[in-house]
């Protein structure tokens, strides 16, 4: 319990950090306009998201900050009068402040006048503002700007957009780095306790067990294999930034089919080891020789171990890196690389820490016996956790060869056969005689089948909640005993909450493909899904998503089963789940070009990522934002959070938020 709080908290926290460094509500374009002979206009105008304001260039003593400009004092031009708020500022009543101050949203247009003989020239210069909404505010930014002018050019000419996430990043860079240092630690550790990382731990245990009879040895390899992930961690943020490779490459690595058939061989084939067929060796013309040769292998096995684990890592820790990843994206190269070295040192600390187990249990007496038993369990384990790889591939291609219950039925065949081998019942070729069965293993037999009986009722239909984050989709069972009986009955089956479901406007766009978890209705299509919210006159809730994400299927399984949060999501919502990792390309006329990185977009998930990051600065999943026919956010969105009560406040605020606009 506190594992899962200490994760549940981490990662929302991490959200609440990446989403106030990247509050980013407002867009400057520079233009400028030809007025007459050596006369032009510089027009800076600012596009500020609903819900959110700038200052007037007024504003009271003891106010906020208002809006400024200062140009550059550069030879060939000079200015004409004061710059003007052509868009009018609307006066408001401020609570806090206690007295009235203009503001401007939306919109805010500003402009001045630029004398200049020469045929073509650069006004540089720095704004000032400070945006707020009704949560929170930034603080001052200073944003540099330069606008190009060509005197016998055309009379308007569009200078490159400048957003505040650039501007900002150049001015701010450096800053508070101790505290993102401190809280990419903490997220580090958090990693390691995500569902597909754990199994990693026995895994390198029974790796650095083979050849540990050198102490000094197990512990230098124990070493590189701790310092290669830190290495690999921190180079990833500059890797991302100096290639443009988006905010994407975690996603794309974790759910593309190579990688995933390559970790699913490579699961197999060290469990086929364990299980005694062969064992794991360098090639012996690497091994001859001398023992530098020897050496140099193991320490080059013990990085490609590190590399393995942190690339496995990716398909459960990608959300927690995405935000580090995102700024990558932007050309910031300190604070990603400090947040990637924070992550790693944290990532790493516990695999290296049990990478030195083996050299203590290499002093046990009479410890071999015992360790072929582990390496027998760790395999049977391993074989286990592959299926996660080709599960990802079958549910981001859309394949449907990979049944929940199958699935189910090859685990309860394995942690079956893994009971009989604690047993005894089942020996291998290095397995020595087991005579009797010690206490700590018998209790081992008893929690082995203890978790296949639990495994049974969820080939009859049984959630298994606890295990939602590894199973293939409730919705792709083949053996559903409920549906069945009612089916035979001539029955139609309830949903969850034996309430009817929403009813939808159109037949949801890609319903081929995908289907809402919990008996719910709902859209795959933003645009269909807010012209359905538009017509029923409901908020709409838009669900970022993953096929390969665990903390998206346990947020549907131990928070949107709730009833409370079930009815809330059926009567209250149009729903729009948005997957991002989807590989389905969708037709030509379809496909967008990226303004972001400047690539062509051409899959479902690939449109979906680059909205969630265009629009909400992140590309973490679950993300779940409360949106108006628009698609703007009326509240906060929501990262993960398993406790329910705060999900079904946040679902109320939602609504109040849309009722009362």
């Amino acid at each position: 319990m506190f594992r899962k709080s200490l994760l549940m908290f981490t990662l929302l926290s991490l959200s609440l950090y990446a989403e106030s460094q990247i509050f980013d509500p407002v867009t400057w374009d520079y233009t400028y306009e030809k007025k007459g002979d050596n006369l032009y206009e510089v027009v800076l105008s600012a596009t500020i998201e609903e819900g959110s304001h700038i200052y007037g260039m007024s504003v009271p003593d003891g106010g906020p900050i208002p809006t400024s400009f200062t140009f550059d004092t550069l030879s060939g031009y000079k200015l004409d009068g004061k710059i003007i708020e052509v868009t009018p500022p609307v006066e408001k009543m401020d609570e806090a402040f206690g007295f009235k101050i203009q503001t401007f949203s939306s919109k805010a247009e500003f402009r001045q006048k630029i004398i200049s003989s020469e045929a073509s020239f650069t006004v540089k210069g720095i704004l000032n503002y400070m945006a707020c909404n009704n949560v929170t505010c930034s603080p001052p930014k200073d944003v540099e700007f330069s606008i190009a002018i060509a005197g016998g050019g055309s009379t308007v000419t569009e200078a490159p957009e400048q957003t505040l996430t650039s501007a900002g990043s150049q001015k701010e860079q450096g800053s508070g780095l101790l505290k993102f240092f401190l809280i990419s630690l903490l997220a580090g550790f958090a990693g390691v306790l995500t569902p597909c990382v754990f199994p990693m731990i026995p895994m390198t245990v029974a790796f650095f067990s083979q050849g540990s009879e050198n102490k000094g040895k197990s512990v230098l390899k124990a070493l590189i294999f701790g310092i290669s992930i830190v290495l690999i961690y921190s180079s990833l943020g500059i890797i991302v930034s100096l290639t443009s490779a988006g905010a994407g490459v975690a996603n794309a690595l974790s759910t593309h089919w190579i990688p995933n058939t390559i970790f699913f061989a490579l699961f197999v084939i060290f469990a086929t080891s364990f299980f005694g067929a062969f064992e794991i060796v360098l090639p012996n013309k690497w091994a001859s020789g001398a023992d530098s040769k020897v050496d140099q292998g193991g320490m080059l096995a013990a990085f490609f171990m590190g590399l393995t684990t942190v690339i496995v890592s990716f398909s459960c820790t990608g959300p927690i890196v995405g935000a580090l990843l995102v700024e990558a994206a932007s050309g910031d190269v300190v604070r990603p690389t400090i947040g990637m070295l924070g992550f790693g040192l944290a990532f790493a600390l516990p695999f290296t820490i049990f990478a030195l187990f083996p050299s203590v249990m290499s002093r046990m007496p009479k410890s071999g016996g015992w360790l072929n038993s582990v390496k027998v369990v760790l395999g049977f384990i391993m074989l286990a956790f592959s299926m996660k790889f080709l599960s990802t591939i079958d549910s981001v291609y859309n394949l449907g060869l990979l049944s929940r219950d199958l699935f189910l039925a090859i685990w309860i065949v394995l942690f079956s056969l893994m009971g009989f081998y604690l047993l005894g019942k089942i020996r291998f070729s290095h397995d020595s005689e087991l005579p009797f069965i010690g206490t700590f293993r018998l209790f081992l037999v008893i929690a082995v089948f203890s978790f296949v009986v639990y495994l049974v009722p969820g080939m009859f239909g049984a959630p298994l909640t606890g295990l939602s984050s590894f199973l293939p989709s409730q919705s792709k069972s083949q053996l559903n005993l409920p549906l069945l009986i009612s089916q035979n009955r001539g029955e139609s089956m309830p949903s969850v909450t034996n309430t009817p479901s929403s009813t939808l406007c159109s037949d949801p766009r890609h319903g081929d493909i995908f289907e809402m978890p919990l008996g719910l209705t709902g859209y795959f299509d933003l645009k269909q899904g807010l012209a359905c919210a538009k017509e029923q006159k409901k908020p709409v809730l838009i669900d970022f998503k993953g096929h390969a994400c665990a903390n998206c299927k346990l947020m549907e399984a131990k928070v949107w089963s709730d009833p409370e949060v079930l009815r809330r999501l059926r009567d209250n919502f149009v729903i729009i789940a948005l997957y991002v990792d989807d590989r389905t390309q969708l037709s030509e006329n379809e496909w967008i070009t990226s303004q972001i990185d400047g690539k062509v977009k051409k899959t479902i998930g690939k449109i979906n990522e680059e909205l969630e990051i265009s629009k909400f600065k992140t590309n973490a999943l679950p993300l779940y934002v409360i949106a108006d026919h628009e698609g703007n956010p009326l509240i906060d969105p929501m990262p993960t959070n398993l406790n329910i009560e705060e999900y079904k406040k946040w679902l109320d605020e939602g609504v109040a938020a849309f009722r009362s606009k």
